[in-house]
């Protein structure tokens, strides 16, 4: 991770652009479920349909399989601090908070539930963030 080669970031092909609409599709569609269905539409949240998006993207991009394999496990790894938002936003919601503080504060709890973790599984030889 020396360089950032941000030109290959930010250049767009039109297959992009296809990736950006059916990635989009799948997220207006779930919030369109949850007008009618709080449970369904969680449910489908609650499905890595972004992180299974993301690696069809990344096979069909010609990605190796140790790739795909490092994402799905760093992927598990980074999803673990972002569980207590979950309990602690409705928790918040339902005792008063206003829901812009309430996410903000959660933005900042999940950032350092996300470092606590880095650092704890560094003690068991599971580096997230490499130097």
């Amino acid at each position: 991770m020396n360089r950032i080669p941000w030109d290959k970031i930010l250049t767009f092909t039109p297959l992009d652009v296809g990736k950006i609409l059916l990635s989009a599709v799948v997220i207006v569609l779930v919030t369109k479920v949850q007008l009618v269905s709080d449970r369904l539409s969680a449910l489908l949240i609650a499905l890595p349909l972004t992180s299974l998006i993301a690696m069809v993207w990344m096979y069909h991009g010609g990605q190796s399989t140790e790739r795909l394999a490092n994402h799905a496990e760093g992927t598990f790894w980074f999803v673990l601090p972002t569980l207590p938002m979950f309990l602690i936003i409705p928790w918040m919601l339902r005792n008063g908070w206003s829901f812009w503080a309430a996410l903000a504060v959660n933005c900042l709890a999940t950032i350092a539930f996300f470092w606590i973790t880095v650092v704890i599984l560094r003690r068991f030889g599971i580096d997230l963030m490499p130097k």
